[in-house]
């Protein structure tokens, strides 16, 4: 494990990840669970967008989505993904890359359910990532979806989460003079064991 201690120490990275989210908590000033999610489509161009990450769990990370969206599809078609959370206020950041699967359980009801009530309706309104007339004809949609679904929608078929279970997970924090630190954590199958090393700058 080299010369890991501090922020790095531990042998659980999705531990050090909640310890690091935690702190970014405190000290980020805006959305301190925002990730920047890359996908390809299927020529192989990327795409990136920001999306918020709802929870790190024992083995994998979670975030939500419209299963319609461009991301989703490109999700769908891989089956991998990758991330990264960049903390400007503790200069670090987390690279994360993987095998990704739906969540669309229980799980996902119970998260669609702690949103707010025109969140959840906007989730039913918008056909994300489709061409748009106007913002009036979205806001048409929504008072339309209102009626017709009231003030305790379920959750969209169409709507759930994504879970992220990383083969390669990295650590990054600031250095003087750019020498920064960087552990990243492999492993060759996601039933697999972690080895890691330290990274040059």
């Amino acid at each position: 494990m080299g010369d890991r201690s501090g922020i790095f120490a531990g042998d659980d990275p999705f531990a050090i990840a909640r310890a690091w989210l935690a702190e970014a908590e405190r000290s980020e000033p805006n959305d301190p669970d925002a990730i920047a999610l890359a996908t390809v489509d299927a020529a192989g161009l990327p795409n990136v967008r920001m999306v918020l990450l709802k929870e790190i769990e024992a083995d994998a990370f979670v975030f939500y989505t419209n299963y319609e969206s461009v991301k989703a599809r490109e999700i769908a078609a891989a089956g991998k993904a990758a991330f990264v959370l960049h903390w400007k206020s503790l200069r670090r950041q987390i690279r994360v890359r993987g095998i990704v699967s739906r969540e669309e359980g229980p799980q996902a009801d119970a998260y669609f359910a702690s949103r707010s009530l025109k969140s959840r309706l906007g989730a039913w309104a918008s056909r994300q990532s489709q061409p748009l007339a106007s913002r009036a004809a979205l806001m048409a949609e929504v008072a339309r979806m209102t009626a017709q679904h009231g003030v305790a929608p379920a959750r969209p078929p169409y709507w759930g989460g994504f879970r992220l279970r990383p083969l390669e997970v990295e650590f990054w924090a600031d250095g003087p003079f750019r020498l920064h630190d960087r552990f990243r954590w492999q492993r060759q199958s996601v039933a697999g064991d972690w080895s890691v090393t330290r990274l040059s700058p």
